[in-house]
């Protein structure tokens, strides 16, 4: 099936192309979201009436992802503080919500959860690379800095000391 994409999905082309896609795809997942439209006669005539409006937007929409890397890039790192056991792995892992929301509040920068990737999961203390994909041409990367709040013995330990004073 032929459609013309209205936004930009990943892995398949930019706003304005026509591309062939699967029908499944194309009725299951482009058309409800509102990514696509079915090229037709008429939807094609009024891409070709729309394009410039399309690369005008897009334009704009580029400068200020761009605007909003640089402005990541100053903030620097993003330090964070958990609960973590003597061994330094926290209780618990830091999700990508937690880390927009925490950029969010410290350096009043909000991007989309869904945008954000980590090179590996946040689960012990150490320093790691959040990659943010602010556009399919825009990327930029931040550092995560995490230390323990408070180090807690292993509950394991603290039941076997139990135990054996008993």
């Amino acid at each position: 099936m032929q459609v013309i994409l209205k936004k930009d999905v990943q892995n398949l082309g930019e706003a304005g192309e026509i591309v062939n896609v699967k029908d499944g795809y194309a009725r299951n997942f482009l058309l409800p979201q509102q990514m696509a439209e079915v090229a037709t006669e008429g939807a094609l005539k009024n891409r070709e009436q729309n394009i410039a409006r399309i690369h005008a937007k897009q334009e704009k929409l580029h400068q200020e992802a761009l605007a909003l890397a640089e402005k990541i890039e100053k903030f620097g790192k993003l330090e964070l503080s958990a609960k973590a056991g003597e061994s330094g792995k926290l209780f618990g892992t830091i999700t990508t919500k937690k880390l927009t929301e925490e950029l969010a509040e410290k350096a009043g920068i909000e991007v989309d959860r869904k945008n954000v990737s980590l090179n590996a999961p946040i689960n012990k203390v150490g320093e790691y690379t959040m990659l943010i994909k602010l556009t399919s041409k825009v990327k930029t990367e931040l550092a995560v800095v995490v230390t323990a709040s408070e180090i807690l013995k292993d509950h394991i330990e603290e039941v076997v000391e139990e135990t054996v004073e008993e």
